[in-house]
């Protein structure tokens, strides 16, 4: 990071430069629920429009800001809305904006949710190299936590704990009833060139007696082993067997870092997560906003 630190009241709050793409680049591709075709093109964005998607398929091509605030829905995949316009399954593609720190994109979809590619983020990564990246000459407050902020909902549990070394995510899958998923444990360092080689590749994954409740509701329509990871007690189905024997829970932190984006600004901290999903992600958005917003509070307040 570039820039220098600012005292804030108690907290030190680091600045760098904000961070758009270089140029224009798109992809086609069908979406993992929808199966329909959609082309999402990641576009260059002034200083201070953060992440935002807008529907270039609907009447006066409505835009949705990638923040809490629009979080519509969290069953299987993360939606966001604005009035009648929603983008689903978003969590992909804000993990790897996320990765590489960029700040202000708007991310142009002609369809209700990005293609899935191969059930991960690699697509996209690559869509960020292929345009590069490009500092803006204005500047962003990387926010450091200065406390523990946590939420528990039976046996899932999220904590934020504050950290001066940048993010780091720790994730403990559990999956009781699941031979091969009984437990598994992954701790991760963000960085472009960690997330693109050890998280981006790892694909979304479900259980065997999952799938027809699923399409009975309407979803996974564009599924397949080229683009999820099925499994059945011991036994894995997928194209090309797993990208590694630990791929499911670095599918779960990459979900964790595309959801967790959403608090809408970039901050520091260690988060460590046990069987956290979409719906909780949202909830521990929202209260870790709340905590940075009234840690500035508090701080502006002590300020002489």
């Amino acid at each position: 990071m570039t820039g220098g630190d600012k005292i804030m009241g108690t907290v030190t709050t680091l600045f760098r430069k904000q961070r758009t793409v270089r140029s224009g680049v798109s992809y086609s591709g069908i979406g993992l629920h929808t199966g329909e075709l959609v082309t999402l093109r990641l576009c260059p964005a002034p200083a201070n429009t953060g992440i935002v998607f807008q529907r270039h398929d609907l009447p006066h091509k409505p835009r949705i800001p990638a923040t809490v605030d629009h979080i519509l829905d969290t069953s299987r995949s993360t939606t966001l809305g604005v009035g009648d316009a929603q983008v689903h399954t978003v969590e992909h593609v804000l993990a790897a904006i996320r990765a590489y720190d960029l700040d202000n994109v708007i991310v142009e979809i002609d369809g209700i949710e990005p293609p899935v590619g191969d059930g991960s983020s690699k697509v996209f990564v690559e869509m960020i190299e292929e345009s590069g990246v490009e500092e803006q000459s204005a500047s962003i407050a990387v926010r450091r936590l200065k406390e523990p902020v946590y939420y528990s909902e039976g046996d899932i549990h999220l904590i934020a704990l504050p950290s001066e070394e940048g993010f780091k995510v720790s994730y403990t899958l559990n999956y009781p009833n699941s031979e091969l998923l009984k437990a598994q444990y992954y701790t991760f360092d963000l960085s472009p060139e960690a997330f693109k080689t050890d998280v981006a590749p790892c694909r979304s994954f479900g259980l065997y007696h999952e799938i027809g409740p699923l399409l009975d509701r309407g979803l996974i329509k564009g599924c397949s082993l080229a683009n999820a990871v099925v499994i059945k007690d011991d036994v894995v189905f997928s194209k090309g067997g797993l990208v590694f024997p630990d791929e499911m829970v670095r599918h779960k932190v990459l979900d964790l870092i595309g959801d967790i984006s959403l608090v809408g600004f970039p901050f520091q901290a260690h988060i460590v997560a046990i069987r956290s999903g979409h719906a909780t992600h949202k909830i521990f958005s929202r209260k870790l906003y709340k905590a940075f917003m009234m840690m500035e509070k508090l701080d502006g307040q002590r300020s002489p």
